[in-house]
């Protein structure tokens, strides 16, 4: 019973089948022959990958016996492991396409595409180490660098690309100004873009500042913390972080105040006139050289110079250098300074005037006995019930 039903089954599929391959108009097809022929050939692509790989694992041992004869070490095996494998692939991607029927053209053409991939991965690889060798003996920045690498990277991409389709026979050049026309058109829809990108590049090949400099942008000030290819990140003193667009940096003041190395602080400060500039020179300058931040060395000691001699005030001016990696903190090294100057100053009893007000009134006698102590008791003594109005 059990084998009458499926018989039955059977029957209908094959029937349903037919009925198919006639409405696609593949009448007379024979799906058992075409099952037959497709697990025939399956079987024939899973030997071959069994082959392939077998082959492979023979070669793979035989080149870590060799490569560890010669001591070369596991970076050679692994690079010769590699091409090893992308050979042994490309064989069983030609051996399978050749086994389905693929025409010789195709085989042909894959077969060159795939050893001219390799060849622009190997001349990549070789260019890349050149490169970096070269940029690093040049002490190049990290960022210009990273852009020469980017450079490269892109046009084998590109030129690896075109030669690949050429071996099928796509018109190349075709394809070129097909290229060219999307990227007109991708530069007008992006104008912003393409101009921060370039943008960056100018930078990156000019070098105003490095990654670690201190920098003043645009009104920002900070650190900077990494050049991109569009905008550029700055790190305030408030540990915020800042990016900035390529073309506005491009295109604005720039002030850095690590390139050329220590940078100055100046304190402005103010004493009496009666005061002596030497005295406070002689209590200043022990609390600048004091500071473990301030250099001290002959070229750039610490100063105190008598800038201007103002209204009410003798104006100096405390200098001191610190070097470019303090330049972050030079808000909190001038605190600590002018903190421990006010100090020395009070202990030396060296007075800082301060804005006052002196005020003179003239022809005011209806004022004069609250403006003259010694009047107002007289009146009080005189009529006390009669100036009651000057007790309040």
């Amino acid at each position: 019973m059990a084998t009458s039903s499926f018989t039955l089954l059977w029957d209908q599929f094959q029937e349903s089948l037919q009925d198919t391959s006639n409405a696609l108009g593949m009448k007379g097809l024979n799906w058992q022959e075409l099952a037959v022929v497709v697990v025939g050939q399956l079987l024939v692509s899973l030997m071959i990958l069994l082959l392939f790989g077998l082959f492979y694992w023979l070669l793979a041992n035989l080149l870590k016996l060799v490569l560890g004869r010669f001591s070369y070490g596991a970076r050679p095996f692994k690079a010769a492991r590699m091409v090893l494998r992308y050979l042994l692939g490309l064989a069983i991607i030609i051996a399978i396409l050749a086994q389905y029927g693929a025409p010789d053209g195709v085989l042909k053409g894959a077969a060159r595409a795939g050893l001219m991939a390799l060849s622009f991965y190997v001349v990549w690889l070789v260019l890349l180490r050149g490169l970096a060798s070269s940029l690093s003996s040049h002490h190049i920045d990290s960022s210009l660098e990273q852009l020469c690498k980017n450079t490269l990277s892109v046009a084998l991409v590109v030129m690896g690309s075109i030669t690949v389709l050429a071996q099928f026979g796509f018109d190349v050049l075709s394809i070129i100004a097909g290229l060219g026309i999307v990227g007109i058109a991708v530069g007008f829809a992006a104008q912003s873009t393409l101009a921060n990108f370039i943008a960056g590049i100018t930078l990156l090949i000019e070098r105003p500042f490095r990654i670690g400099d201190w920098v003043k942008i645009n009104g920002e000030e900070g650190k900077v913390i990494r050049i991109a290819f569009r905008t550029t990140w700055l790190r305030t003193r408030d540990n915020v972080f800042t990016m900035i667009p390529n073309e506005r940096v491009a295109t604005s003041d720039i002030v850095n105040f690590s390139v050329e190395g220590p940078t100055r602080i100046r304190i402005p400060l103010g004493i009496a006139y009666k005061e002596s500039v030497p005295h406070a020179r002689e209590v200043i300058m022990p609390l600048l050289s004091a500071h473990p931040l301030v250099i001290t060395n002959d070229q750039l000691k610490p100063r105190l110079l008598l800038g201007e001699l103002a209204d009410s005030s003798l104006n100096l001016s405390a200098q001191v250098w610190v070097h470019s990696k303090d330049v972050e903190i030079k808000g909190r090294i001038s605190c600590e300074l002018l903190e421990s100057i006010k100090q020395g100053l009070d202990d030396a009893k060296i007075e800082m005037p301060f804005p006052h007000l002196q005020l003179f009134i003239d022809e005011a006698k209806g004022l004069e006995p609250w403006l003259n102590p010694e009047l107002k008791k007289q009146l009080q003594k005189a009529a006390p019930s009669d100036n009651k109005e000057f007790d309040h």
